[in-house]
């Protein structure tokens, strides 16, 4: 930097230099500052969302909304029923009873087709059976013996010794004693079927649910039921439904079943759909088969979850979810950000929120909470959440 001399009174002093006069680069250092700040408010001006439009001195709240879309979701209906065996099969006296001398099995025992639930005195019946076999033995051996007549009297009438005609009584003794003895072996088996039905027998696979009957009690076919078995341990529950539950029921329509006391649920299907209305409860059953369990105990109730088929809806949160005396509506924010009341039909509820069966497409901005605080026409700043 170069200092000038200067003549000031009288005497030669150096000069400072002159700091105010107009720098070039500083000019231009300045002029792209500005251009710099000019992009950068016309980005701002161009990217930053257009201001809500409001009425002067008017509050625009921000309001929470979601768009929902349209889901698969579960149509369900909730029953109440009692549980029973599938197939119940009463066992009681077959033959002609007797005094009981031993009982084999205890409610809760599996037992296979014919397998022997109780015994039953047959000290008579055997004895009738001994004698059926001799009488079997003795027509046996006038049976050989008439054989032995006939074959000698077929020898001698060659000879001339014997007629013809006792010839033919011979073979219609001979086919008389072969009578006989088929005669005393049908009684025989007769007898022995009688006293296997003595014994009580399970006429298939099942499980034990009740018995009624003890050692030492004498039965007999007017005896009513000892056993009670649930065939291949199968159980149900009849569910009692409405008349219109019953229209959209199908067979083969899942379910969860869970007993009263229990909070484990059951997993079955519907197997039957009553085909009769009770004119009384305006009520149908619908019969749903179960696996076997333990839990499972016939008579006592249950309560059960069907699916019966599918809807494919708008899904929401049950805060979304306002009624007046016009029924139920939700608060959507429409075009200029306006709130709109938009009238819904509303289906099943369940933990995943409320399906909306009609009043919505699912492309909606439905507000999501702070309804009640609004009004239709209000403007509002959208916050939008995701769908769950």
């Amino acid at each position: 930097m170069n200092y000038e001399p200067r003549q000031i009174g009288g005497e030669e002093q150096m000069a400072l230099p002159d700091y105010t006069a107009p720098r070039r680069g500083r000019r231009t250092g300045i002029i792209a500052v500005l251009v710099v700040l000019a992009i950068a408010v016309a980005w701002f001006a161009m990217h930053r969302k257009a201001p809500v439009a409001a009425k002067p001195g008017e509050q625009v709240p921000n309001v929470s909304v979601v768009v929902p879309g349209r889901s698969t979701i579960d149509r369900t209906i909730s029953a109440n029923g009692t549980l029973a065996a599938r197939r119940e099969m009463p066992v009681g006296v077959a033959g002609e009873g007797g005094a009981v001398t031993r009982v084999l099995v205890e409610p809760g025992t599996w037992v296979q087709a014919g397998q022997v639930l109780a015994t039953v005195d047959r000290s008579v019946q055997t004895q009738t059976a001994s004698s059926m076999q001799a009488q079997v033995a003795v027509a046996r051996s006038d049976q050989v013996i008439a054989q032995a007549e006939l074959e000698r009297a077929q020898q001698l009438v060659d000879r001339g010794f014997i007629s013809k005609a006792d010839l033919q009584r011979k073979v219609a003794t001979r086919d008389a004693a072969a009578a006989r003895v088929a005669v005393a072996q049908a009684s025989l088996q007769e007898t022995r079927a009688r006293n296997g039905r003595l014994d009580i027998r399970a006429p298939a696979a099942g499980l034990v649910l009740t018995r009624t009957v003890e050692s030492g009690q004498v039965v007999s076919s007017g005896s009513g039921v000892l056993f009670r078995i649930a065939q291949d341990g199968q159980m149900e529950m009849r569910a009692a439904l409405s008349e219109s539950d019953l229209a959209g029921l199908h067979v083969g329509a899942r379910a969860t079943v869970t007993p009263v006391g229990s909070t484990q649920g059951f997993p079955g299907s519907v197997w039957q759909v009553s085909p009769v209305i009770d004119p009384q409860t305006r009520q149908g059953i619908a019969r749903v088969a179960l696996a076997y369990a333990p839990e499972l105990r016939p008579g006592g109730f249950a309560a059960a979850t069907i699916v019966s088929g599918a809807n494919v809806a708008p899904l929401l949160p049950d805060s979304v979810l306002q009624s007046d005396d016009k029924g139920n509506f939700v608060y959507i924010v429409g075009a200029g950000d306006k709130v709109e009341r938009r009238n819904v039909r509303v289906g099943p509820v369940s933990d995943a929120g409320v399906t909306i069966l009609s009043g919505l497409n699912g492309t909606e901005r439905v507000v999501v909470s702070a309804g009640g605080f609004l009004a239709p026409g209000q403007h509002v700043n959208p916050i939008v959440e995701k769908a769950h």
